[in-house]
């Protein structure tokens, strides 16, 4: 069966021992990669395509070597296989500028400012992923005991997959 995966795009190793730490309890149903530069974050999404896999959402560092995160997140909203992903800004340096141009170009979901809580993080993580099945029509049963059981269910209700009764 295809996987829905996560991706974490940082230059910092602790930051990317940090997110799989915190994103730990959702890793059996949604896979977590990570990635330490843009160019191996196109890697991974590459082995993510050849595998028949999905990436649900994407946790991406805006200031790192060579390409910042909002232009990488730029280019994957203009990417026909990438744009349905949902796109999160996880930084605590990007300014005015590349935040509009990540909610005007890159089609940004949801920004975290560094330092996270890991609550906050996971919050983030199911309320994205909830939404990317949501969107893609997935069959929400799958999800419902680790993503949003309310909002799937009321999905379900609403396309008559469930009755009132």
């Amino acid at each position: 069966m295809d996987k829905i995966c996560m991706l974490c795009v940082d230059d910092e190793a602790e930051v990317l021992e940090a997110v799989e730490r915190d994103l730990s309890a959702l890793e059996d149903k949604f896979p977590l990669e990570t990635a330490s530069s843009v160019e191996e974050a196109k890697t991974v999404l590459a082995s993510i395509e050849k595998r028949g896999d999905e990436l649900g959402v994407i946790f991406c560092d805006h200031v790192m070597p060579d390409v910042t995160g909002v232009e990488f997140l730029v280019w994957m909203e203009n990417s026909e296989e990438w744009k349905k992903t949902r796109k999160t800004l996880l930084t605590g340096q990007a300014g005015q500028d590349a935040t509009v141009t990540a909610l005007n170009e890159a089609g940004l979901d949801y920004y975290i400012a560094k330092p996270w809580t890991k609550e906050k993080l996971h919050d983030v993580a199911k309320s994205q992923l909830t939404q990317y099945v949501i969107e893609t029509g997935k069959d929400p049963l799958e999800y419902m005991a680790v993503l949003d059981a309310q909002a799937l269910a009321n999905v379900m209700h609403d396309h008559g997959l469930v009755s009132d009764e």
